[in-house]
């Protein structure tokens, strides 16, 4: 548990960020909010409690402040293009942990180049992409692959029963789509490689209760990123189901609403990850509810273990490269729901 050591959460008044600050209070931790908005960012102190530090990304000086005696960071404000190298930094001069819940493939590019080499040889750590994507499908990937130490290709599957995606998924969504020029990105033949051509349409065969749905095919998610950087597959594809992608390419579709007492959408998930090998074939699927409310106990519970040394390496790491997969899983229950399956 938290014992109180306090972390800073910047973007803690949006969709994402609040619900990772409740889940730091659950935990343990004394949240510290901040954010550039000040006054959604006294609002949120006012009805909380808690201590409110406004910042904005490109004020180095607040940044520091924002942090000053903080445990670490956890960055929940998009787009990441802007905001999580200068966090980042912060981060570096405060001397403490940074974890983001970015999806943006561009983002989290720029944070493995640009502090792979600083974070090593400061002996820090940086854990891009700790959210329900990019962080999720990587825990299940490396899962998966269990002893495998190389694997010909990776399918990460979602299966969303619809996408009501939040302003901040937008606004990050139209700067990703600007900086690769709309174009869709997969990871082929051991790189990324940007197509303009149309997406394949498929059936993916989720388990029960979802069963078949009709998939879009090298959907661009940020799992293209997260899952080669540690591990040795040259061809990683990702599935998006088409409703889900229809919602969040009509800019008719409606936020997210509240239907329980936590604040969760009536949304579910399920992430279906196939590794093949050969002939050989392993899986790992996990399933649950509110794709923005479990990113919150996937960051905490990364937060957790970085501050209690449980992890395997420093500098830049994904989630399956830092942390024990099957253990961290297992650990998010009652947050998902893994499936038995071997």
């Amino acid at each position: 548990m938290g014992s109180g050591l306090t972390v800073a959460v910047f973007g803690a008044y949006g969709h994402t960020g609040r619900f990772v600050v409740a889940h730091l209070r659950e935990r343990g931790y004394v949240p510290v909010v901040s954010g550039r908005d000040a006054q959604k960012l006294n609002a949120l102190a006012s009805e909380s409690g808690l201590e409110a530090r406004p910042a904005s990304a490109d004020d180095p000086a607040a940044l520091d402040r924002a942090l000053a005696g903080a445990a670490a960071v956890i960055n929940c404000a998009g787009p990441f293009a802007t905001t999580a190298a200068p966090v980042i930094e912060a981060a570096l001069r405060a001397g403490i942990p940074y974890v983001d819940v970015a999806a943006e493939i561009e983002a989290i590019v720029d944070t493995f180049t640009r502090f792979t080499d600083r974070a090593r040889a400061a002996g820090a750590v940086v854990v891009p992409a700790m959210a329900f994507y990019g962080g999720l499908g990587d825990l299940l990937a490396t899962a998966a692959m269990g002893d495998w130490t190389a694997a010909d290709e990776a399918h990460i599957a979602y299966g969303l029963n619809g996408w009501h995606p939040t302003a901040g998924t937008r606004a990050s969504g139209a700067v990703s789509r600007q900086r690769r020029d709309g174009r869709r990105v997969r990871y082929a033949n051991g790189r990324l490689e940007y197509r303009s051509d149309d997406p394949p349409i498929l059936e993916w065969p989720f388990p029960g209760p979802m069963g078949p749905r009709a998939v879009i095919g090298e959907f661009t998610m940020a799992d293209a990123v997260t899952v080669p950087h540690h591990l040795s597959i040259p061809d990683v594809r990702t599935y998006m189901t088409v409703e889900a992608a229809r919602d969040l390419s009509d800019p008719d579709t409606p936020a997210p609403a509240p239907v329980d007492a936590r604040g969760r959408s009536a949304q579910t998930f399920l992430v279906d990850v196939v590794v093949r090998s050969g002939g050989r074939e392993r899986r790992a699927a996990a399933s649950g509810r509110d794709i923005y409310a479990v990113t919150a106990p996937l960051a905490v519970e990364a937060v957790d273990r970085v501050l209690t040394g449980r992890t395997r390496t420093a500098g830049v790491a994904s989630a399956g490269e830092i942390f024990d997969a099957p253990d961290f899983l297992r650990a998010l229950s009652p947050h998902i729901t893994l499936d038995p399956r071997p």
